[in-house]
């Protein structure tokens, strides 16, 4: 429930933040919050990715794409991902998602995110995004 909020939060903000272009890279700022962390004190490998959707949104809000793909009636999905941790990101650290697209092509963007923390690389993934329609089918 706590990236709900975080997703809302991001969402609004996004409006009075510096824009960013459409390819990237933008980044997003967080903070560890307790409900993040699993049974060692770090943050949990699932949150990892619900964190990577926030920042995703974030991208395209600031980039003023998410408008422009709803007014066309498309949205993003995830195709697939991959993620490679490095360091582990514990209770209350700051900590900031840059988010780029490195590629794509007729069926999907390839977009890269990089865990940072104190300029350290924590995380890094790899995420496969797909545009579809909301009445069916991919975006053409």
């Amino acid at each position: 429930m706590n990236l709900f909020f975080r997703l809302l939060f991001v969402f609004l903000a996004a409006r009075f933040r510096a824009p960013c272009s459409a390819l990237g890279p933008c980044r997003t700022r967080f903070r560890v919050w307790p409900g993040d962390l699993d049974v060692l004190f770090h943050v949990n490998n699932g949150v990892y990715l619900s964190m990577l959707d926030v920042a995703r949104v974030d991208m395209l809000a600031r980039s003023r794409a998410l408008g422009s793909l709803r007014a066309r009636g498309f949205y993003p999905v995830v195709a697939a991902q991959t993620i490679r941790y490095r360091r582990s990101l514990r209770a209350f650290q700051r900590f900031e998602v840059e988010t780029r697209i490195v590629g794509w092509d007729e069926h999907a963007f390839l977009i890269t995110h990089a865990f940072l923390r104190a300029g350290d690389v924590v995380a890094e993934a790899v995420v496969r995004v797909r545009i579809l329609k909301r009445k069916g089918g991919k975006a053409t």
